[in-house]
């Protein structure tokens, strides 16, 4: 590896192209993703936690508005008379179907006319000046920002009724050499650089890089699967309430919750429900659609805990040889997909296991991709965080309502996947395709 982080192509041609391939990768998702169901589908909604599809569509539209035509190139607004319908800040998702949304063709046509003006500033741009023109900074926000829509687009098809409407693609691979792998790592303590000051994309809530201090620990080298969570619940995990914390046994006990979401035991045997389709519950796959109490209260019955951010960011980013951090777990270089399981690619997560290529210098599998991963901290700013380009896309957050996940899961793209990248939600969702892995303290006397 290299002696110092290497972001992506910092040159403006390099980076126009970077743009260019993120913006329309972000939308050949979109479009995927809305494509494929009628215009009823699209408007309903399936689930008061989610939009409806056609309100994600046309907000995706008024985003990249409001950010690369009129921020950023200073033009006037197209559709004034709808930012307020598309503010995701003035209504919650419950409401949003009664709001006078743009009918499915006219979302459609909105975005690409949008999409066509912004592609044109972009081919313009010297990518020189302004923070938000600087390293093609809002173009890649706005690519990061799409795909973090499609992600939820996802989600909102896992929850829609009906046969799926997504094509199965090609499963992921399986796990090689997995059962040599030990159950988990000892990651020695110290410090390492955290966060980020030199990715060009990077979030205000990535930033800045800075020193941090983490103590020793042993880390689990693979998300916790489907087969270990089935053993918390058939021990009788859900009807104890020595294991959960006070507000999570109380959501328990008002929801009668008895296993992670979608999940059914019928005939003796448990099944669960996976865009469209019901399956055997997965064993060898990392445990999917829990929320933070839920993988709060296995990793105490197992007698360990979740991580705390800290030392998730560094058993997947500091190198013990180099002692640097690195932008991803195998080093510096963008996922490939034999790295990683991203972008919807497999439409699940890979058996725990998988991915020997993408496994971190002390041998830890899947930090990347596959589930989004709970940790056991807040969201809270860095030293030195200043907001940008708007307090609205963290800094309202910050506090000890929002728990972190880290690492992506097979739902989200690499744009919005990196080893500093942020991802929080209130602890009682389950919706989200989150797992966890666990730790422990390390013993005295070990490094």
């Amino acid at each position: 590896m290299n002696d110092a982080v290497q972001p992506p192509d910092t040159d403006s041609e390099g980076l126009r192209n970077r743009a260019v391939q993120a913006l329309t990768a972000a939308r050949d998702r979109t479009e995927l993703l809305t494509s494929c169901v009628d215009d009823a589908e699209l408007t309903a909604q399936h689930s008061p936690l989610m939009s409806p599809l056609v309100w994600d569509l046309a907000h995706i539209g008024n985003q990249e508005e409001l950010w690369l035509l009129r921020n950023v190139a200073g033009r006037d607004a197209l559709r004034p008379e709808i930012d307020s319908v598309y503010d995701a800040f003035e209504h919650p998702r419950s409401a949003r179907p009664t709001l006078p949304l743009l009918a499915p063709a006219e979302a459609r046509s909105y975005a690409a006319q949008v999409r066509g003006r912004a592609l044109d500033v972009l081919e313009r741009s010297p990518l020189r000046g302004g923070p938000l023109e600087a390293d093609a900074f809002a173009f890649g926000m706005v690519a990061q920002h799409e795909q973090q829509h499609d992600e939820t687009m996802l989600i909102t098809h896992q929850l829609r009724r009906g046969p799926t409407a997504l094509t199965a693609p090609a499963p992921p691979p399986a796990p090689e050499g997995a059962a040599r792998l030990p159950a988990e790592v000892l990651v020695a303590g110290g410090p390492f650089e955290m966060g980020t000051s030199l990715e060009p994309w990077a979030l205000d809530n990535e930033r800045p890089a800075h020193v941090t201090f983490v103590p020793s620990f042993h880390l689990d080298t693979t998300p916790v699967s489907c087969g270990a969570y089935l053993s918390f619940v058939e021990d009788g995990g859900y009807a104890d309430p020595r294991w959960w914390q006070p507000a999570g046994w109380g959501t328990v006990q008002e929801h009668g919750l008895r296993a992670p979401l979608f999940w059914r035991r019928e005939g003796g045997e448990w099944l669960r429900r996976h865009f469209g389709t019901t399956e055997p519950v997965p064993l060898d796959e990392p445990v999917l659609h829990v929320s933070w109490y839920e993988a709060d209260a296995y990793a105490r019955w197992a007698g360990r805990r979740l991580p705390s951010e800290a030392e998730w960011e560094k058993a997947a980013r500091h190198d013990p040889v180099s002692g640097r951090s690195t932008r991803y777990p195998w080093g510096d270089a963008d996922p490939s997909p034999d790295r990683a399981n991203l972008g919807q690619r497999h439409l699940r997560p890979a058996p725990v296991g998988a991915y020997p290529a993408g496994e971190s210098p002390l041998g830890v599998r899947q930090l990347i991709g596959d589930v989004w991963e709970w940790t056991s901290s807040d969201l809270l700013p860095y030293p030195g965080f200043a907001p940008f380009p708007y307090r609205e896309y963290s800094e309202v957050f910050f506090g000890p309502g929002h728990k972190v996940l880290r690492g992506g899961s097979f739902g989200v793209d690499q744009v919005a996947c990196r080893g500093t990248f942020r991802n929080w939600d209130l602890p009682v969702r389950r919706q989200i395709f989150a797992g966890f892995r666990t730790a422990r303290d390390a013993a005295a006397g070990e490094l």
